[in-house]
């Protein structure tokens, strides 16, 4: 047993959530495991913040200095048809936790009865359960709901397992670790009719596709600067039946994403594909309607904030637990939104193995269970560092 947390009634948390896994809004046994948890230890809490999302808190018996610092952890599941085979697997068809939010929920319930039963602290620790961090939002329905007005936070933490690292090793910087993270939407009216007979009075839609993809596709390698990492990828494209092999369509319909690590890089991808539906529409005579939603901000580490949490590691684990040359991430993290209110540091935890080699989102990944311990101690010193230091 690991001096912060019972490793093993921990373990039976996580296996329990990983098997009732829950999409975005609708983590109602998630949430009630969470709040049955923190009326058995005493803590408080409040609920119903972004829909399913949960903030508890314990403030420590010091005088109280009013510094305060927030912990964060996702609730949600995906969409996805779990293959993992172990004991456990999902009972929810078609759902599943393919990215850990199962684990990183148990360790924040670690960190939270590690902190109330050793509160010889000064000021007060917040344990936010988040919903729908999986591109529905849920970070900005909690900051609706008045995350921020309701709760003094002046700093705040996340952790993310990381298959990518070896178990032991931890990954972050300052500046940006994660990107932005923009859904696009396309949709091209064109003129349907008859592929063999008359297709030169049409204005075929998957002609325009084609050509729109393989020119936004060099968006990147041409009107990027190459020092500023960025995609562009079209991920979907909807459009005629694919019996009706001699039917040209009125509209084809795309989606993808786009990703930047700063916010002039992705402003200047937005632009660019604009301008490229605009000089396609006006050549070929037709209507290309663009839509562009921000579902992730860069998730931005604070310098003095990214400096304690070395400080934490090193002192926990060992400054070579520090992974040399760990690299930002394209993948988006909706935690993004919380920093961008609160300063604060979100950091990649090792939890690659022999015994767990597939990546996050694999129908056939499973949450590393030996990190649970290091994320309940990461956590909740975390939390002591962070009001041992607020200035």
């Amino acid at each position: 047993m690991n001096k912060f947390c019972n490793s093993e009634s921990l373990r039976k948390i996580r296996r329990e959530l990983h098997q009732n896994p829950e999409i975005g809004f609708e983590e109602n046994f998630t949430a009630n495991r969470v709040r049955t948890f923190l009326e058995d230890n005493n803590i408080r809490y409040v609920s119903g913040l972004g829909k399913t999302g949960i903030v508890a808190w314990v403030t420590g018996q010091k005088n109280d200095s009013g510094n305060s610092v927030a912990l964060r952890a996702d609730m949600d599941a995906l969409p996805i048809e779990e293959k993992s085979g172990v004991t456990y697997s999902s009972v929810n068809k078609g759902k599943m936790h393919a990215c850990g939010h199962d684990g990183h929920v148990t360790m924040l319930l670690g960190a939270a009865l590690f902190l109330i039963k050793n509160n010889n602290f000064s000021g007060t620790v917040y344990f936010i359960f988040q919903p729908a961090e999986e591109g529905l939002g849920g970070s900005k329905a909690m900051i609706k709901d008045g995350l921020f007005e309701k709760f003094s936070i002046n700093e705040i933490y996340s952790i993310h397992n990381w298959p990518d690292l070896p178990v032991g090793k931890f990954g972050l910087m300052d500046g940006p670790i994660m990107a932005s993270g923009d859904r696009i939407d396309i949709v091209i009216h064109g003129k349907g009719g008859h592929g063999g007979l008359s297709p030169h009075n049409c204005i075929d839609p998957i002609r325009i596709a084609s050509e729109l993809i393989n020119k936004a596709h060099t968006i990147v390698g041409r009107e990027i600067n190459p020092l500023s990492p960025a995609v562009i990828s079209i991920c979907s494209i909807n459009g005629g039946d694919i019996n009706g092999f001699s039917v040209i369509p009125n509209t084809v319909k795309m989606s993808g994403t786009t990703r930047a690590l700063d916010k002039v890089t992705q402003a200047s991808i937005h632009c660019a594909l604009r301008n490229l539906c605009e000089s396609i529409e006006k050549y070929y005579g037709t209507s290309i309607e663009l839509k562009i939603e921000n579902k992730f901000s860069i998730t931005f580490n604070e310098k003095s904030a990214t400096k304690k949490a070395l400080k934490v590691i090193c002192e926990n684990f060992g400054s070579e637990s520090i992974q040399e040359n760990h690299h930002p991430s394209m993948a988006g993290e909706d935690f993004s939104f919380m920093l961008d209110e609160v300063p604060g540091a979100y950091i990649h935890v090792g939890s690659g193995d022999d015994n767990h080699k597939h990546g996050l989102h694999s129908p056939y990944y499973d949450f590393n269970d030996e990190i649970i311990p290091t994320g309940v101690t990461l956590l909740s010193q975390l939390a002591i560092k962070s009001l041992e230091t607020q200035v």
